[in-house]
């Protein structure tokens, strides 16, 4: 294992370790065993969008959290929410972190076909869709229309009674 120190902020320094060694098939074969392998994509592509988003989320909070960090680069991919955000700093950092956890845990559940993972995911992504909705009566039609239709779409697809059926049953999933 080696690393470096990357950067320091407010005595803390920031140390990024990296693995420098060939990964052991035995951890390669550790996200075999979470996803299924008759998982269709579309399955697969929702929990994966899960875990990423739980990673933005917990990124965002973390900067909120603590800025003047080395991370706090990653706001130039969107300036304008850093400055609606920025003055909430720590209240929101940690509803980031929060919905980190969520997300995280959603992921989880849904790879596992666990019916709390499924339900989870329901409650996140209607919830998106209501706030898309709040989008479209605020005046931004076109952000929150294609909102409501990207998220609805999911709605829609995790709704599906086969879909459904897999988090009952926990396999059988080719039929997708």
């Amino acid at each position: 294992m080696k690393g470096a120190v990357v950067g320091t902020t407010r005595g803390v320094h920031i140390f990024v370790a990296v693995y420098s060694e060939p990964v052991p098939s035995a951890e390669r074969d550790v996200v075999k065993a979470v996803v299924p392998r008759d998982s269709p994509r579309g399955m697969t592509a929702i929990g994966v969008f899960f875990f990423f988003g739980a990673l933005m989320a917990s990124l965002a909070g973390t900067t909120l959290l603590w800025p003047g960090t080395v991370l706090d680069r990653m706001w130039a991919l969107n300036p304008n929410a850093y400055e609606q955000l920025a003055p909430l700093g720590r209240t929101v950092g940690s509803v980031f972190l929060a919905l980190s956890g969520a997300l995280a845990a959603a992921g989880v559940g849904w790879f596992k076909r666990r019916v709390w993972g499924w339900g989870l995911a329901v409650v996140i992504i209607a919830t998106q869709v209501a706030g898309d909705w709040v989008t479209i009566f605020m005046g931004q039609l076109v952000r929150g229309g294609v909102g409501v239709v990207i998220a609805g779409a999911l709605l829609f697809y995790i709704l599906r009674p086969r879909v459904r059926e897999a988090f009952r049953r926990g396999a059988g999933l080719s039929t997708l």
